[in-house]
Parts: structure tokens; sequence; C-alpha cells
């Protein structure tokens, strides 16, 4: 009788192990990820349990660790986007698998998602422009996410992944508007509306190549960071309501030779007032509406205006090669935890934040 027991016990705890250890594979199997659900007042964020993706042949898994938000995700809420959809353009994190035709990463390779899955390089095409992360396509507010190959690129090896997930979005419009587009050069003067992701990076970037930023903002406390981030001249556009007269001072008359307007209708036609001859306008956001019209009788001979969509993988490892040279760091305003997102999204709202708001994971 006791060996019988013993047999039985045995047998039990066999069985008990078996089915832990189905259990726990299976947990293993599963991932959280945060999705769009349509409501009554736009979108909201829901967080989900859903299957590990799996890479095919051509693609990668990534272990993101970090995301970064931007005003566009807030504007994608606005636009009740498929039910399903997963947030977020902008993200960082870990190869933790490859696909069998994969040739540019191995496991363990520290990457970010580029903003547009698919833009290589090259013009601009409907199909890329179509690829947005967290918007066209899904985004990067999930634990693991699969990309083909040629929309990630390796992150500078001295960015932490934080660090790393402030770039796809916000520094790469920056690098766009004015080395792609822009050429800016030393000693050219450059305007920065706000002091938002795109206004910080283009500052940060512009003060690197040797140019003379001048930014705007209705915090004077905010001026004050700015000028420790590299800027020459600063205005509160609040107490200062012609401020577009004050920046041309700080140029001495001579104009601003590449401008980052950000906000749209109530900045843009003061800041063409601004413009030196030959200047540039990237026109990257547009937080009061969109200007509709151009007053083309009030730009500068030969100045020019660029409509500016993010950029392309090339333009990112261009970026990405500028940045250790200079040994650039992003500025992180403020860091949430994974369950903290809807919160960060709250916060991104206020408009408080100077630089990047972070979540990790």
């Amino acid at each position: 009788m006791p060996k019988i027991i013993s047999s039985l016990r045995s047998a039990i705890i066999l069985m008990l192990f078996v089915i832990s250890s189905s259990i726990s594979n299976a947990h293993a199997q599963n991932i959280r990820q945060y999705q769009l659900e349509s409501g009554p007042n736009g979108s909201q964020l829901v967080m989900r349990n859903v299957m590990r993706p799996e890479p095919a042949a051509n693609e990668v898994l990534v272990q993101i660790h970090a995301v970064s938000l931007n005003r566009r995700d807030l504007a994608v809420l606005d636009r009740n986007p498929p039910n399903g959809l997963i947030p977020t353009s902008d993200g960082a994190g870990e190869v933790v698998a490859i696909g069998s035709n994969v040739t540019e990463f191995s496991v363990g390779d520290r990457v970010a998602g580029t903003f547009f899955a698919n833009w290589p390089g090259g013009r601009r095409t409907a199909q890329a422009l179509a690829s947005g992360r967290g918007g066209g396509v899904d985004g990067m507010l999930s634990e693991m996410i699969v990309s083909h190959e040629t929309g990630l690129v390796l992150i500078p090896e001295y960015l932490s992944y934080e660090e790393a997930a402030t770039l796809p979005c916000a520094a790469l419009t920056a690098w766009r508007a004015l080395f792609t587009e822009g050429n800016v050069k030393k000693g050219q003067h450059v305007l920065l509306e706000g002091t938002g992701g795109v206004s910080i990076f283009g500052l940060q970037l512009a003060a690197a190549a040797g140019a003379k930023p001048i930014i705007t903002s209705s915090s004077d406390e905010k001026l004050v960071k700015a000028r420790e981030l590299g800027a020459v001249g600063t205005v509160n556009y609040r107490t200062n309501t012609e401020w577009q007269k004050t920046v041309l001072e700080l140029t001495e008359g001579a104009g601003i030779d590449h401008v980052l307007d950000v906000v749209g209708r109530e900045t843009l036609y003061r800041a063409i007032e601004t413009l030196a001859f030959d200047g540039h306008i990237a026109v990257i956001g547009q937080l009061s509406g969109r200007a509709d019209v151009l007053p083309l009788g009030q730009i500068p001979r030969g100045a020019s205006v660029t409509n500016i969509a993010v950029g392309s993988r090339d333009d990112f490892k261009a970026m990405n090669e500028f940045l250790t040279e200079h040994e650039l760091r992003p500025v992180i305003d403020r860091v949430f935890s994974f369950e903290e997102a809807p919160a960060a999204y709250e916060y991104m709202n206020t408009s408080a934040h100077l630089g990047k708001i972070v979540i990790t994971l």
C-alpha cells in the first residue's frame, strides 16, 4: 500500500509540474500592448494581452524598452483611427529574434524604429507617407513589435534606450528641416518656436553646427533653460506680443536664415517678418491650425518654404552620425512607467513639458 500511495503522489506531482509548465509557457507567449479603442469623445488607450509576434523572413522582433510621445499622438486620438491600432511612432529596444533573410541586424542589437516604416530613402512617395507608425500602421507602445529590417536603425552607443526613443519623430524632423532641406551653416540665425520636442532638438542641433539659435516661449523659466542649451537669444512671446520685432533686433537687422515653424497660423506670418533674404521656413506643425494662405508679397527675395514630413531612414542614419560626433543628449522632461501611459498622454496635453516625455517598459 505505501508503494501505491508513493506512486500516486509522484504521478500527481508530475502532473502538476506539467500543468504549471504549460501555464508558464502560455504566459511567456503573451505580451502587453496598448491599443486604441473608439469612444464618444475620441479614441482612448486600452491595455491588452496579445500573443507574442513572430518575425517573418525579412523581419526583426524587438523588445521595446522605451517609447516617447509627440503632439501627433494626441492628434491621432482625436481622429478616431481603427480600433486595435497600436499608438505612438517613437520607440527603442533590443533585437531578440530575426527572420531567416535578415542581414542588417543580430540578436542583441540596440535599435530604434523609423517614423515611417517604409521610407528607406530618396524622394517621398504616397506609400512611404502612408506608413507612419502609430497612425497609418501599428506603432511602438507594446512590449514587443516586429518590423521589416529597413524600418529600423542602430542607435548611438552612448545613448540610453530612453534617450534613443526620443529621436524618430521630433529629432529627425528638426534634422530634416535644418540639414536635409535647409543646409544650415555656421553663423546663420535659426528661429525656434516654443520649447517642445522639435524646437529643443532644433536648438541643440543648430548650436552644435555653429549656428545662432533664437527661441521663443511663454515661460521665462524655460527660456533660462534654453540659454543653457545654447540659445543666443530668447523672447517671451506672451509678454512681448510683437516678438518678431525683437527677434529681428537680435539678428542686428540681418534676419533669420532658418525658421522651424511648429505653431502654424498664429506664428507663420510673424515669422515671415523675421526672415532674411534667401532664408528658409520649414513648416512643421499646426498647433494653432494650418495657415492656408502664404503672403507671397511679404516673403523676402530668394526665400523658400518647405512642408516637412519627418524624414527617411537615410536621414536618421545621417543624424545619428552627427549626434555621435557631438555627443548630444536629448532633453527628457519626465519619465512614466508603461502602466502610466494614459497619464503621460494627459501630461503631454498640458504643454507643461520642456523637451520630451518618455514611457519606459
